[in-house]
């Protein structure tokens, strides 16, 4: 396929990408079928409900990706009248494409185009959700030792703070430590909390800053207030995630926040490398 006409259909799908109220992308059929080549919207239909079934045995809910519409279309006197139409999210748009007669060359370049527009969201999603996880993750570092300067100056103890926050790992996970670390396949000499999900970051770091600020409000001096503390904190946080069908210990682990940190220092200095380029 030419260049020149890579970049005018290109221009073409973007150009018909619209916005909702709430800021959702989405197509409209009937342009999607003029871009697609089809002349007659009975036979373009005809696709739009194999995308549909498509929809449905990939799991998804159609409503959410293919919702019906009305548009005003002109007429020859100058008039205009409301004829049916249905609002496309990418995805659905992806399925129609895939639904259709790739030896058309439109539709050939929408199978590419929404497939790799797709791969793009799912990268960004992806990135979002390990950039919330390693966010995350230094949060709780910098409470802990936070917990841990507390639990120095109250109590005298340099070890008492791996002994608490051993004991706050009982309550949250109904499991030790160490069983949850074989549990979790978690290599020697290496934390817990690096192979933990994001929920379990957040409820843990809550959990640490709730024991952090009634040792200090309470003037709390012994291993064991604070141990109590700490316990029936990370208790009550257990049960709220119990509560909205959410068990600790029975998630399955991360990836290494270490592997993660590294590979998305490694996207950003290409990203700055791409742009640099660009710029030249």
């Amino acid at each position: 396929m030419q260049k020149e006409l890579i970049q005018s259909l290109t221009k073409n799908f973007e150009s018909h990408a619209q916005q909702t109220e709430n800021g959702v992308e989405f197509w409209l059929a009937r342009d999607l079928q003029h871009l697609l080549g089809y002349t007659d919207w009975r036979n373009f239909l005809q696709v739009v409900n194999k995308a549909k079934t498509a929809c449905e045995v990939s799991g998804q809910n159609i409503p959410d990706h293919f919702v019906d519409a009305n548009k005003m279309v002109d007429l020859g006197s100058g008039s205009q009248r409301e004829v049916p139409d249905i609002m496309l999210t990418r995805y659905a748009c992806y399925l129609i494409a895939q639904n259709g007669d790739s030896r058309k060359e439109d539709i050939a370049f929408a199978q590419t185009y929404f497939a790799v527009q797709t791969r793009k969201l799912e990268i960004i999603e992806r990135r979002l959700l390990e950039s919330e996880r390693l966010s995350a993750r230094k949060k709780l570092s910098e409470t802990e030792k936070e917990l841990s300067s507390v639990i120095f100056e109250q109590t005298g103890g340099e070890k008492n703070f791996a002994l608490i926050r051993s004991k706050g790992d009982q309550a949250l996970f109904a499991h030790s430590t160490q069983q949850m670390k074989s549990k979790w396949h978690v290599p020697k000499g290496r934390a817990l909390a690096d192979f933990a999900p994001t929920i379990i970051l957040k409820a843990k770091d809550f959990a640490t800053e709730i024991t952090i600020f009634n040792a200090r409000e309470n003037g709390m001096n012994t291993e064991r207030e604070i141990s109590s503390e700490h316990i029936t904190n990370n208790t009550t946080v257990r049960k709220a995630l119990l509560e909205r069908g959410i068990r600790p210990e029975n998630l399955p682990p991360e990836d290494d926040i270490k592997k993660v940190e590294r590979k998305l220092a490694s996207e950003e200095k290409k990203s700055l490398r791409d742009a640099q380029k660009l710029n030249d």
